[in-house]
C-alpha cells in the first residue's frame, strides 16, 4: 500500500461517486423528510387535541389535560390572541388551529421539497 492509496473504506478524491452513494443519499433524504413530517404531524395533533379537550370541557385539573394545554401553549405562543373573539370556543379554535395548519403546511412542504431533490 503506497502513501497515495486511500484508506480502505474511503474513496479517493478523484473517484466519481458510485450508484451506492446516490442510493444512500436518497435514503437519507427520505428519512429526513419522514422525520420532518412526523414532527409537524405531532405538533398539529397536540394542538388539535387541546382544541378538542377545550371544546369538550375536559377537567383542567387532570395531569394529562394540563400537559396537553401546556404543550399547546408552547407550540402556539406566537399565535396567541391573533383572534380576539367574544366566544371563547371560537377563539381557541382559531388561535390554536392556525398554528396547527401552518405547522402542517410548512412541515409537509419542506418534506415534499426534500423528496423532489
Amino acid at each position: 500500500m503506497s502513501n497515495l492509496d486511500p484508506t480502505p473504506g474511503y474513496r479517493a478524491y478523484n473517484e466519481p461517486p458510485g450508484p451506492d452513494h446516490a442510493a444512500r443519499r436518497q435514503a437519507t433524504t427520505r428519512r429526513t423528510a419522514i422525520a420532518i413530517c412526523t414532527i409537524a404531524d405531532t405538533a398539529a395533533a397536540l394542538l388539535s387535541l387541546w382544541i378538542m379537550l377545550f371544546l369538550l370541557e375536559a377537567n383542567r385539573a387532570n395531569v394529562f389535560v394540563e400537559f396537553v394545554r401546556g404543550t399547546a401553549n408552547w407550540l402556539s405562543w406566537w399565535a396567541q390572541d391573533i383572534f380576539t373573539m367574544d366566544t371563547e370556543g371560537v377563539r381557541v379554535v382559531l388561535n390554536y388551529g392556525l398554528p396547527a395548519v401552518i405547522y402542517l403546511l410548512i412541515g409537509h412542504g419542506i418534506a415534499a421539497r426534500l423528496n423532489r431533490a
